[in-house]
């Protein structure tokens, strides 16, 4: 690009799997590190000047390195720190302290996200669709919601927790998959209305100065699942490849009405805006045989893998290549470059809520074209 200086880009990516132990859920952490190398591919196949930076443990070394490249922009695939996904806003909320850009949502947003409860009495606040639940600390507590129920981690993500038994229709059931949550994961159990039907999955790709774009629905085919096992998206269903879940799920195009369409992508905006996600996320579904959409998982920071990944699958179903994602990414955080405030925008003032809104900022987009 002629008269403009290229963008110097770090890509920082979270490698807490290295030397940890031989279990399974690991791998929802390890593969972060291969899209990390395929992206630095992508980004210096455009000429531009990239570093990628892991992250174990010392946030303030990973800190004092970014300081010390400088960059324009940190693209930012850091999805856990010491192998503990409650820790992943912590490096967005430093960088938005230092007021250096980064691509995909801040900290706000990440927090959220790891507090789904939190996130659901939002959702609701705003009046989009999610089902009702209760945060349980004890196996004992009551949850006082009609069966079935689907009993999840509070805080992680990638399916990480959820499995065949995680679905209940007992209270004997409630009890015993509580106690394991709890136990397994240290932390209160969500118990959430199962809503039985059809989960589709909504990626939302940033637009500068206007709403998200709402890319093809894609959902789950369960119908190569065992008659016995429930109609959800397991942690084998997503990992483990040798299992009757990973080979009964399939994610296909999902064909809607207009108006049911319409609805569900409604949801989907409605879940990403409420949460203040930013540039991409994806939000979850599930259609219920009334057709009422029910947002049961939003997640601003969500797979950006080129091959097997869920986001690259409804951007190539929308006419646009995986170089196409990655930079529209970085356009949107290089926009924000010249905006020295970078907190969250649940924090700033009206006046700068009012900036958001009067489009995009100069000196920004398309500065890597």
């Amino acid at each position: 690009m002629k008269g403009k200086s290229r963008p110097r880009i770090i890509v920082v990516y979270n490698r807490d799997f290295e030397g940890a132990e031989a279990d399974p859920e690991n791998k929802a952490r390890e593969d972060v590190r291969y899209v990390a190398d395929h992206l630095v591919g992508v980004l210096e196949s455009r000429g531009l000047a990239v570093t990628a930076l892991g992250v174990h443990d010392d946030v303030g070394e990973t800190l004092a390195a970014i300081r010390k490249c400088a960059p324009d922009v940190v693209f930012n695939l850091c999805e856990s720190i010491c192998g503990d996904s409650r820790f992943e806003p912590l490096l967005p909320l430093l960088m938005e302290k230092e007021g250096i850009s980064f691509t995909g949502s801040g900290s706000f947003a990440l927090s959220l996200a790891l507090h789904k409860h939190k996130a659901k009495e939002i959702l609701r606040a705003r009046q989009v669709p999610t089902p009702h639940a209760t945060l349980l600390s004890r196996a004992d507590a009551p949850a006082r919601l009609p069966f079935p129920l689907i009993v999840k981690p509070s805080r992680e993500d990638a399916s990480v927790g959820i499995y065949s038994e995680s679905v209940v229709s007992t209270d004997a059931a409630l009890e015993t998959r509580v106690a394991h949550v709890i136990s397994q994961y240290h932390q209160p159990a969500l118990v959430e209305q199962y809503i039985e039907g059809r989960e589709i999955y909504v990626s939302l790709l940033g637009r500068p100065g206007a709403p998200p774009e709402v890319l093809p629905f894609f959902e789950i085919d369960f119908s190569g699942l065992p008659a016995d096992r429930p109609r959800i998206v397991s942690f084998e269903g997503k990992w483990v490849e040798s299992s009757v879940e990973y080979e009964g799920t399939k994610p296909v195009l999902c064909d809607l009405s207009g108006e049911l369409r319409e609805r569900v992508g409604e949801a989907a905006r409605g879940a990403f805006e409420a949460l203040e996600l930013r540039d991409y996320g994806r939000v979850d579904i599930r259609l219920d045989a009334g057709g009422t959409p029910y947002v049961i998982d939003v997640n601003p920071n969500c797979d950006l893998s080129h091959q097997a990944g869920g986001f690259a699958r409804a951007a190539r179903a929308a006419g646009l290549t995986y170089d196409d994602v990655v930079f529209r990414i970085l356009d949107l955080a290089l926009s924000r470059r010249s905006n020295a405030d970078t907190i969250p925008l649940a924090v700033r003032s009206r006046r700068d809520r009012r900036a958001d809104h009067a489009g995009p900022l100069p000196n920004g987009g398309d500065l890597v074209r």
